[in-house]
């Protein structure tokens, strides 16, 4: 089996780099805060080309088509990085790829982001804007540029379906102004640019489905209030051809975080059915429903305990292949045999305990692109050839970790204070007994969201560092159910934060920790939790470290207040005695340890003025703090030097608040 074919093909474009054994903590920071060298990867219809989205040594990302025959690479597409990234790319025709460009101006609340989507030939030389033009008339002007729908259009091989926002057009002068609105779906050609529509725009549409075959098949809605925003109650609605008219599938509804009722995801053109999720017994499921009028219902796969909640598709045509699950780790049952055996197969031929995923695949699934992964491995890229049954190794997602023992992650759990028992990943350092380490409590964000089993690059940085990490999945998290899930981890946050607490006392319990070595560190919810575990218990954590954390839950509201899902958030964040108690922003005087924080100023899932407030409020109360602020980085920090810096200087703290040696 050839390893890593491509890689040498690739290093000079800057999206990959050789590995480094690390001789210092700046250095263990610089390798782990490098970022994935693969953002997207796509392989073309005939299976001989890969389109690869992947971060330059400056900063920014290339779009790199590679030939797989020569692994000759030619750069197609460039991003400088912070406030303009490439998301993705993908091949539409053999000699043509479609990339989507991300762009943000601006800081705090005052973010103006934006999309656009560009065709190129595969060797870069020629480009088209699929984005829709502004019309100089239109009273709104949109910054979504549209996203692909269906990348197959039968008899029609050059385009692919858009969907668009229109904007009414002022009719003064213009007898063929457009007076309606909202999102509909374009056919639009990928060499010329040409558009044409095919389905209308509906004011209170929010999105569609495919049948992966040209087939516009779904509509979601979310009706609007006087006020301007989105009702939490979704429509669906379904056609039962591509010209046909629209009829009722059901409703959900957005309730504290969940959606309550059956939500459609995939539509299976060719059985004339869509699957959705749905409850089943308190835990989510897969079903499928007849588009046939009827609505004849029936459950597809199940699972005691968990939650169903993945679905997997494969290709241009996005078919349905199987669905998948987490409990202590993500399993996956396939619907489609010959693929299951043959990721079994692959994963045996690999060795160790891999977890495999299909990426893409050929227009006729001959040539597919596997992902290998497991706890202690970063994860590395496949070309597999179905013809002739050889598996090659196109390259690795982080090559600077390649050499670098890491930490295992094992599935634990512990009981909570009030007797309810937690799950919870516990990673040791590399060659640890495991006892008397100094430790980090790592809540996850969301909060509706979990961790799970797999390669996790801030809990390994600080593994590899010495540390004990603990990262439990605390009540609010997805995942475990709706009576796991509580009322979420805003409205509960006295259960989430409870269940984050004890798993620091579990650790000095077990002998894991001492007392005075035991730390916080969380992004975003996880933020959130490490600041308000002060709050609820000051002596318990010696050092907190929050990266992009909300800290006052009315303060968070606001943030939506200019944005059509307000009303969704507000049910989210709730209102009640819950808001004052569970915001640490309010709570400063509490605070015994010191506390470090970072944050974006161009976040837009969390406003850099709650780290703000944050840090201004300890000020004040004459506590310890330390904010570092990134500009034009949003909430994932999406930067190399900038996730470097958070590293490094993460450990400094912790170290040197902990009384550790550097």
């Amino acid at each position: 089996m050839a390893r890593n074919i491509l890689l040498a093909g690739i290093v000079g474009l800057g999206l990959a780099s050789g590995p480094v054994l690390a001789q210092s903590a700046d250095q263990v920071a610089a390798k782990f805060g490098a970022r994935e060298s693969v953002r997207s990867i796509s392989i073309s219809p005939e299976g001989k080309q890969i389109v690869i989205v992947g971060p330059r040594s400056d900063g920014g990302e290339n779009a790199v088509v590679v030939d797989l025959a020569t692994a000759g690479a030619v750069p197609v597409f460039s991003a400088k990085g912070r406030t303009e990234q490439i998301t993705h790319c993908q091949f539409i025709l053999e000699t043509r790829v479609v990339c989507e460009a991300y762009f943000n101006e601006g800081s705090n609340r005052d973010i103006a982001a934006s999309t656009r989507l560009v065709s190129l030939t595969s060797d870069g030389k020629d480009m088209k804007v699929l984005s829709a033009p502004q019309p100089f008339n239109a009273y709104f002007s949109s910054r979504f540029g549209g996203g692909i729908l269906d990348y197959t259009v039968p008899g029609d091989p050059a385009s692919v379906l858009m969907t668009r926002w229109f904007s009414p057009e002022q009719t003064t002068g213009k007898l063929t102004a457009r007076t309606d609105s909202g999102l509909g779906v374009e056919r639009v050609n990928v060499l010329t640019g040409a558009r044409k529509v095919v389905v209308p725009p509906r004011e209170s549409a929010s999105g569609f489905v495919s049948d992966g075959n040209g087939n516009v098949r779904l509509m979601v809605t979310q009706p609007a209030r006087e006020s301007g925003y989105v009702d939490r109650k979704i429509n669906y609605l379904y056609r039962d051809a591509a010209e046909g008219g629209w009829n009722p599938l059901g409703s959900a509804v957005f309730d504290g975080g969940r959606v309550k009722g059956f939500s459609p995801v995939a539509v299976d053109g060719t059985r004339n059915v869509v699957y959705g999720f749905d409850d089943n017994n308190g835990f989510l499921a897969l079903y499928e429903r007849a588009l046939d009028g009827i609505g004849t219902t029936r459950l597809v796969l199940a699972h005691p305990g968990t939650e169903v909640d993945g679905l997997m598709q494969i290709g241009r045509k996005q078919r349905v292949i199987g669905a998948s699950f987490a409990s202590d780790r993500r399993y996956a049952e396939y619907f489609d045999p010959e693929l299951g055996q043959l990721t079994k197969k692959l994963a045996k031929a690999l060795g160790g305990d891999k977890q495999l995923s299909i990426i893409d695949a050929s227009a006729d699934e001959s040539r597919l692109i596997i992902f290998a992964a497991s706890d202690t491995d970063p994860g590395q890229y496949y070309l597999y050839d179905k013809a002739t049954h050889k598996l090659g190794g196109l390259m690795p997602n982080r090559p600077d970790l390649e050499g670098v023992a890491l930490g295992t992650m094992k599935a634990i759990s512990y009981p909570s204070a009030d007797g309810t028992i937690v799950p919870a990943y516990l990673t040791l350092p590399p060659g640890s007994s495991g006892k008397g380490l100094p430790a980090i409590v790592m809540p996850h964000g969301g909060p509706g969201a979990r961790d799970e089993w797999g390669f996790d690059w801030l809990a390994q940085y600080f593994a590899v560092r010495g540390y004990a990490v603990l990262q439990p999945q605390f009540r609010g998290s997805t995942g475990f159910g709706s009576a796991w899930f509580q009322k979420n981890g805003f409205q509960s946050w006295d259960k989430s934060i409870d269940d984050v607490n004890s798993a620091g006392r579990w650790l000095v319990s077990q002998g894991i920790s001492p007392s005075d070595k035991l730390a916080i560190v969380g992004w975003s919810y996880g933020g959130y939790a490490a600041l308000q575990s002060a709050v609820v218990d000051p002596q318990l954590f010696k050092a907190i470290v929050a990266i992009a954390p909300v800290t006052d839950f009315d303060k968070f509201r606001s943030e939506f207040s200019d944005m059509s899902n307000y009303v969704i958030m507000d049910n989210l964040i709730g209102n009640g005695p819950h808001i004052q108690a569970g915001s640490p922003a309010r709570h400063a005087d509490r605070f015994v340890a010191p506390v470090l924080m970072f944050h974006g100023d161009a976040d837009r899932n969390v406003a850099v003025g709650e780290s703000r407030l944050m840090e201004e409020k300890l000020k004040g109360a004459g506590k310890s703090v330390r904010y570092v602020e990134f500009p034009g980085l949003a909430h994932s920090l999406d930067d190399t030097a900038a996730r470097t810096r958070m590293l490094s200087e993460s450990d400094a703290f912790l170290r040197q608040t902990l009384g550790l040696g550097k």
